[in-house]
C-alpha cells in the first residue's frame, strides 16, 4: 500500500480571510478607543449651543435681553423668569459637566457675558471653550444660530 502524503498548512485564501478579519477588528478597536477629554468638550460645547439658542429663543419671544456669564462653577443666564413649577428652567446656575471646564468669552472684545438678544440680529460673538490643553470655540456671526466653530489654528 502506498501511502500519499497530503500536503499540510493553510491556503493562501484562508490566510487572506485572517488577516481581513484582523485589520476590521483592529480598526474598529482604535476608533472606538477615543479620548474621553474630547468627548467631554465636545459634549459641553454642543449642550452650550443648545443652551444659548434656547435662550436667545427665549429673549426673542418675551422681549427680554438676557446675558450669560461663566463663573467658577459653570455658567448662569441673567434677566430670565423662572416660571413656577417649570422643572428645568434656564434661570437656574449650571455646572459643567467636567469640572475643569473653563470658558473664556473672545467676542465682543474684552466683555466678560454673551448678550442674547431680544433683537433677530445681534452683534457677532464668540466664546471659548477649555479642558486641560483642548479647546472648542462656539459662536455667531449675529445672523446664524450658535454653532461649534472650526479651529482655526492647524493642527
Amino acid at each position: 500500500m502506498a501511502v500519499t502524503a497530503r500536503p499540510r498548512g493553510f491556503t493562501l485564501l484562508e490566510l487572506l480571510v485572517v488577516v481581513a478579519i484582523v485589520a476590521l477588528a483592529s480598526a474598529g478597536v482604535s476608533l472606538s478607543l477615543r479620548d474621553s477629554r474630547d468627548t467631554a468638550l465636545e459634549r459641553e460645547a454642543v449642550r452650550l449651543v443648545a443652551m444659548l439658542e434656547s435662550a436667545r429663543a427665549q429673549s426673542r419671544a418675551s422681549g427680554v435681553p438676557l446675558r450669560w456669564r461663566s463663573n467658577s462653577e459653570g455658567f448662569a443666564f441673567s434677566g430670565i423668569r423662572s416660571r413656577e413649577g417649570a422643572v428645568d428652567s434656564l434661570a437656574t446656575p449650571r455646572h459643567w459637566l467636567s469640572e475643569q471646564t473653563q470658558a473664556r468669552v473672545l467676542l465682543p472684545a474684552g466683555a466678560s457675558e454673551l448678550l442674547l438678544g431680544p433683537e433677530p440680529v445681534i452683534a457677532a460673538q464668540q466664546l471659548q471653550l477649555s479642558l486641560d490643553d483642548r479647546h472648542v470655540i462656539l459662536g455667531t456671526d449675529g445672523l446664524g444660530p450658535f454653532a461649534v466653530l472650526p479651529d482655526p489654528t492647524p493642527p
